[in-house]
């Protein structure tokens, strides 16, 4: 039972964080990649995607952004050297709870 709980709560999480917007200013002189980081830290950091929090999955963030795939990965990497996410082959990447 507890198990279907925390899996309806992450559905509505997942649900939530697909509502946000993000804006890429393909003009800027600020690397996408970058952009897309500051973005998603700025969102980690709000609480809005919480400690233990999954990232938008890649597919999302490229269908969002328009980004290549590459780059939506850079910007996770950066986040990941960071310290702030953790990226777990075949699930996701995620957000490092802070001790």
């Amino acid at each position: 039972m507890v198990a279907m709980i925390q899996a309806r709560e992450a559905i509505a999480d997942m649900a939530s964080l697909a509502c946000m917007a993000i804006e890429i200013d393909l003009l800027s002189r600020e690397p996408s990649y970058l952009q897309l980081a500051a973005i998603l830290r700025a969102r980690i950091e709000s609480g809005e995607i919480p400690p233990e929090g999954a990232l938008p999955s890649i597919t999302f963030l490229v269908q969002e952004t328009g980004l290549a795939v590459g780059t939506v990965r850079k910007a996770i990497k950066v986040l990941a050297d960071e310290g702030l996410v953790v990226t777990v082959p075949g699930r996701g990447s995620f957000v490092i709870r802070k001790t």
